[in-house]
């Protein structure tokens, strides 16, 4: 394991901030460059929506698998050394989708890459969270701004790898190497949390944190369907080109990149509940503007909506619960960020089922609903105003 320095007093944050900035690009790029290839796969292995949306319910299969490991290793060995090794297994379970030949080989893997993406994301937001606080000011949606970075710059990646007809398996080993070595670059930066008493394996939330939860659970159904889902949207519903199919998702990741560099400033001027009542406005917006106009420029209208829409909140949750009074940051986003980004992962395979039952269209209908969720839970909620 890589042994971190003491670094230099005066630019400890800048080179933690920037370190911690690498690692959310770098697992930004994971991501993305998995679902850039969800369409190449579910042609490749024949899988209807339908089939799809059940394979994708792997994911959160090893994301929930990961909360009592996560919550609890974080405590033992903190979340640097967390990072660093579940960053490079994610990368690895990156590649071993690639080298999936059938559907239950895929199912495995979906797993090991949904425990590991987990572990990742709640080591990366605990360096963030210290970053933060060594700024006091809110910083940490500019991280997630990076991720969202990476999967615009993995998303175009992805296309250009469709468009030369690279296999995902030679897409995803260069995306290892890549990472790998921003890894490497980074890792001795970050900051060594290691504390020397462990945790409980696993912890109950207190009623706060749950409704931070719910509100990152339901942000995240949206987020995730944006990720698996909006290329298949322009492809069938919209009819776009067959070369302009992804520039929905596109258009969501521009916007929420956007979104995640100026959420610090306006959550820190309107306050927490304000934010995330805009964010589910407009997320819940953009969606009913792309079901009910489903035609190239309206629909791209609204995933730039949907995109502003889940920029910040997220970040704006993970902030708040890093700042727990109740529990350790790690232990605390451990919780959040699992009930989160299990809407991350649940979402896409619902899509999938309601739209074998239904149709597309009426399963994003129900994502809008999540983003108006989104609206009532912060209202109810005892958050800033």
């Amino acid at each position: 394991m890589i042994d971190a320095p003491t670094l230099p007093a005066l630019n400890s944050k800048r080179t933690l901030r920037i370190a911690v900035g690498a690692m959310f690009f770098m697992a930004g790029l994971s991501f993305s460059s998995w679902a850039s290839r969800i369409a190449t796969v579910q042609q490749t292995m024949g899988l209807s929506d339908a089939a799809l949306g059940a394979v994708l319910f792997s994911l959160p299969v090893g994301l929930m698998s990961s909360l009592p490991f996560s919550g609890w290793i974080i405590t033992k060995i903190g979340s640097r050394r967390l990072l660093i090794g579940a960053l490079l297994i994610y990368a690895c379970a990156l590649v071993t989708l690639g080298l999936a030949q059938n559907t239950f080989q895929l199912i495995v893997c979906l797993i090991g890459f949904g425990f590991s993406s987990n572990a990742v994301n709640i080591a990366v937001n605990t360096q963030a969270v210290a970053a933060e606080e060594l700024y006091q000011r809110p910083i940490l949606a500019s991280f997630h701004g990076l991720w969202s970075l990476a999967g615009f710059a993995g998303g175009g990646f992805g296309t250009l790898m469709i468009a030369l007809n690279i296999a995902p398996l030679y897409h995803f080993l260069l995306m290892l190497v890549v990472i790998a070595a921003g890894v490497a670059i980074s890792a001795r930066y970050l900051k060594d949390d290691k504390v020397a008493s462990a945790g409980p394996a696993f912890v109950m939330p207190d009623k706060s944190l749950i409704k931070l939860g719910i509100i990152a659970f339901c942000s995240m159904i949206c987020e995730g369907a944006m990720f698996d889902w909006s290329v298949i949207y322009f492809k069938k519903i919209v009819l776009a080109p067959a070369t302009m199919v992804g520039i929905g998702f596109t258009a969501f990741m521009l916007t929420m990149f956007i979104g995640r560099f100026v959420a610090d400033s306006f959550a820190h001027k309107f306050g927490l509940k304000r934010t995330l009542q805009i964010s589910g406005a407009l997320t819940a917006t953009g969606l009913a503007v792309a079901v009910i106009f489903p035609y190239f420029y309206t629909a791209i209208f609204g995933f730039l909506l949907v995109g502003a829409g889940v920029s910040s909140v997220v970040p704006m949750v993970y902030s708040a619960a890093g700042k727990s009074k109740t529990m350790q940051p790690g232990v605390a986003l451990a919780a959040v960020s699992t009930i989160g980004f299990l809407g991350f992962f649940v979402g896409p395979p619902v899509i999938g089922f309601i739209a074998g039952i239904a149709t597309l269209r009426a399963s994003f209908v129900l994502i809008a609903l999540m983003g108006l969720s989104v609206v009532v839970v912060s209202t109810k909620a005892k958050l800033d105003s």
